[in-house]
């Protein structure tokens, strides 16, 4: 799926906002384990990424499934929409 280039904008910069994300986890990490993350450091990344990345899903699917309900919502004049259905569930 093609999208279109980008439209500029006084908004921040996303690649600044991202940076200052990483020097924050740094501070956090070094304050709860006293050292920086650094390699060959006893645990397994990859154990350790797996499971951020299937707490990122989860936090993914929150999201989708909340803005599919508010969209819907919206759509029926602010009515309560049960008739959402996510996965064989029906939304209250």
């Amino acid at each position: 799926m093609s999208q279109p280039a980008p439209n500029p904008n006084k908004l921040p910069h996303i690649g600044d906002l991202v940076a200052r994300d990483l020097y924050d986890r740094m501070r956090q990490g070094i304050e709860t384990y006293g050292v920086p993350l650094q390699p060959f450091n006893g645990r397994d990344a990859l154990q350790d990424l797996y499971e951020e990345l299937l707490d990122a899903c989860c936090y993914l699917r929150q999201a989708m499934y909340e803005r599919d309900f508010c969209l819907q919502r919206e759509s029926s004049g602010g009515k309560r929409a049960p008739d959402i259905r996510i996965g064989g569930v029906e939304a209250s």
